[in-house]
């Protein structure tokens, strides 16, 4: 079975910070401890953009509630969330597809538009997942590197799809750099775009933007044209990142193409139920964003303290430069019990650092000190 580099990284980073963490780092403190962390040990995870608030308390009761319905097949529940996600988003239901997390709604759009001479334009650095479900189904792959200021390049991306048409991935806020592609530029790159080429529009951080005039949710605010595919999850700012739910919002026939690739009930019960749960607080989502949003700013007031650059970042997550080899950075992390992910394609010298909570960004702060051989007075 092949590993990507990805989670071969996560692996021996994990493995690395059990092994060296200090006993009190491993036993956690209860009282300053986020009740969603690794209870078995408290290894520092900054690696994957979870929530560092966790989910709605109307979720968690959800759950529990939702346990009984553990012995039915998840097709009710599977409706009812469409149902709510197409009144909360002003559309109908069979323009809602759902999957097992956003990465399975993104699998299903590689596996219906991408195939023999119609490829995946992506960026480099970005969320890798659609490039390896191209690669793995056999398709072709075409990585462009961002902008200067670390947009998506359009113009590249436009001349690299071909006239045979594909699909183009763009994740908006990127993953990793947490930078915006402004809108009025996407919407003059769909329309230019060959007829039979469609664009997943990855707006998993949207929770997160600060506000923008460039930038605009296409499902918020949509346009006409049923070759966007707008994919979100709650696996982030909703805090639901255990139980795999995401969804696409497309025109009906789009949603059609997408929904005849997906796995049959790949949405279980009890995330469905959550989901719903969820979208009813929105107090909670409403109290996490702006939470994020102080924490963010707080990450950047020590990083400057400490000299350090940022990119700046629209989502729960920022890239660093570490001023070294990042790789070398990482590892010793690793060795504090603080993960971090491996460095991303063209970007050797940057780490990618998930905002976690008070506690958690103190012992990360603590350990990059140590780490990076900047120690505080």
């Amino acid at each position: 079975m092949s590993i990507s580099r990805r989670h071969l990284f996560e692996r021996l980073a994990g493995a690395a910070a059990v092994a060296v963490a200090p006993r009190s780092a491993r036993a956690g403190h209860a009282e300053a401890v986020d009740p969603a962390a690794d209870t078995a040990s408290h290894i520092i995870r900054l690696h994957r953009n979870e929530s560092a608030y966790g989910a709605s308390p109307k979720a968690l009761a959800s759950i529990h509630r939702a346990a009984a319905s553990a012995v039915r097949y998840p097709d009710r529940a599977a409706d009812d969330l469409r149902a709510r996600l197409a009144a909360f988003h002003r559309v109908t239901p069979d323009e809602i597809v759902l999957g097992c997390g956003s990465s399975e709604v993104m699998q299903m759009a590689v596996d219906a538009c991408v195939g023999p001479r119609k490829r995946l334009v992506t960026a480099t650095p970005t969320f890798p997942w659609p490039a390896e479900a191209a690669r793995r189904g056999g398709g072709d792959v075409v990585a462009l590197p961002l902008t200067r200021e670390y947009a998506h390049d359009l113009d590249a991306m436009r001349g690299a799809v071909g006239d045979a048409g594909g699909l183009i991935y763009i994740c908006n806020p990127n993953n990793p750099t947490g930078t915006l592609t402004r809108r009025p530029d996407v919407e003059a790159f769909v329309r230019a775009l060959p007829p039979a080429t469609y664009v997943l529009v990855d707006e998993a951080y949207h929770h997160y933007v600060r506000e923008s005039s460039g930038y605009r949710s296409f499902i918020d605010d949509r346009i006409d044209d049923p070759r966007v595919i707008v994919v979100r999850t709650f696996s982030k700012a909703y805090g639901l990142a255990g139980l795999r739910i995401g969804y696409a919002v497309a025109a009906p026939e789009t949603a059609r193409a997408l929904a005849a690739q997906r796995l049959a009930d790949g949405v279980n019960a009890v995330a469905a139920h959550a989901a719903i749960a969820a979208l009813d607080d929105g107090e909670h989502l409403r109290a996490s964003i702006q939470r994020n949003a102080d924490d963010r700013q707080e990450f950047y007031n020590q990083a400057n303290a400490r000299m350090l650059k940022g990119i700046d970042s629209h989502a729960n997550f920022a890239m660093m430069n570490t001023g070294e080899r990042a790789l070398d950075v990482v590892e010793r992390l690793g060795s504090l019990g603080v993960l971090v992910p491996a460095p991303f394609p063209r970007f050797d010298n940057y780490v990618r650092i998930s905002l976690g909570n008070a506690f958690d960004m103190r012992a990360f702060w603590r350990a990059w000190d140590r780490a990076a051989g900047n120690m505080m007075m």
